[in-house]
């Protein structure tokens, strides 16, 4: 007879604890994988085997968004891996084809990767979940409960679990820092453009300074050079398949601002600060409600952010294009890191994420003080009462205590 089971998690919390991405965090998913009778709820199950998983499946369609090209195109790719390690969380005595189950409730804890781990992929912080629009690309995980009844009888149960990255939050001080950049465009003219820091997220304003300057050896001719008007944007870039045989590209522009400048070129050069906003997705209905999730994606104000996976990557690039007369265009671009989490939401985690670092200095990785497991055998005494009922003139009842 088939088994009911589902996975809970710790009482009045996520899954999900520590912050993955973080490792002073020890990221790890807790809970307990619960095991009942399914049908003639006071029937016991044979048990042999029980087994969880992190598992992460991955697919790429780059087709996806032109109907023509969905089904003439390359068809949709897609690869599981398994996170970190499987855990055998039950295995019946030996000799013994199965057990004999009422109830069973089996603690567990999976540890994720928090180490870049080089070529080996199952140490590798895990990418966060990501479904882009049309499914072109996406991400997600579930927990995999292997449930082993007798020799033949093999389930399997998945339970979706959205997972997000906190490495690439704003607040952190290593993205406080001005990247500069220059291109000496047909060397008459050098641009060269700067920003503060190079982490933002939805509804962030990002300001970048720019400057044009004359070359000093060609000094008459830049000086004829008229600056017509800058163009400031923000490109996404989606490469399918990198580690692949034959990636592709896909650049799509997120943002844009033109400034028209119409003077000539200084002998001094030319500098001035603009700025544009990174766009955020509306989560909200034109009725202000927020539409009900996807269980397996979490809900991001951003439609992609920065992330590497194994069939894709996204990376964001900030554009300044100076448009010249007497010269050629010039074009330098800088690579910027998008957060799914606005400025003030990377302040409020920086807490919590503290909080939760000195929580996992308690925790033994190798020995996790887990809740006892709870197992009632059919031939155990009293175990109908853990399903409420008892025996009364040879017939089954509920038990009033």
């Amino acid at each position: 007879m088939a088994a009911f089971v589902r996975v809970s998690g710790p009482p009045n919390s996520n899954f999900l604890v520590g912050y993955p991405g973080i490792s002073a965090t020890l990221p790890r998913i807790e809970g307990k994988v619960e095991i009942r009778p399914s049908q003639g709820y006071s029937a016991p199950v044979a048990i042999s085997l029980v087994r969880i998983c992190l598992q992460r499946r991955e697919t790429i369609h780059p087709a996806a968004e032109n109907v023509a090209k969905r089904h003439l195109g390359t068809p949709r790719r897609e690869t599981t891996d398994v996170v970190g390690k499987e855990l055998l969380l039950f295995r019946c005595q030996s000799g013994r084809e199965a057990e004999s189950v009422i109830a069973m409730d089996l603690p567990f804890v999976l540890f994720i990767p928090f180490g870049r781990g080089g070529e080996e992929t199952n140490r590798r912080i895990p990418p966060a979940s990501l479904q882009l629009p049309s499914r072109t690309a996406e991400t997600y995980y579930e927990l995999v409960v292997t449930v082993q009844q007798g020799h033949s009888v093999q389930n399997k149960y998945a339970f979706p679990v959205p997972l997000q990255r906190y490495d690439t939050l704003s607040t952190f001080g290593m993205y406080n820092k001005p990247e500069t950049r220059t291109s000496p465009g047909d060397s008459v003219v050098t641009l060269g453009i700067s920003v503060p820091k190079w982490s933002y997220g939805p509804m962030d304003p990002i300001t970048v300074y720019i400057k044009l300057v004359p070359n000093l050896d060609w000094l008459k001719k830049a000086l004829k050079v008229t600056i017509q008007k800058f163009i400031v944007s923000i490109d996404e870039e989606i490469t399918f398949n990198p580690e692949g045989d034959e990636p592709t590209k896909k650049v799509n522009r997120i943002a844009k601002h033109t400034h028209n400048v119409s003077t000539k070129l200084p002998e001094a050069g030319y500098a001035t600060n603009l700025s544009l906003v990174f766009p955020a997705k509306d989560l909200r209905d034109s009725d202000g409600i927020i539409r009900r999730g996807k269980p397996a994606f979490p809900m991001y104000e951003v439609t992609s952010f920065t992330t590497t996976s194994t069939l894709y990557k996204i990376e964001f690039y900030l554009t300044v294009k100076a448009q010249l007369s007497s010269a050629r265009d010039i074009t330098a671009r800088i690579p910027l890191v998008i957060c799914p989490m606005d400025q003030q939401a990377c302040k409020e985690e920086m807490d919590a994420i503290e909080q939760a670092a000195k929580d996992a200095s308690l925790v033994d990785q190798n020995n996790p003080m887990l809740p006892a497991r709870s197992i009632v055998l059919a031939n155990d005494l009293d175990a109908l009462k853990t399903l409420g009922l008892c025996i009364v003139g040879g017939q089954k009842k509920p038990l009033i205590e």
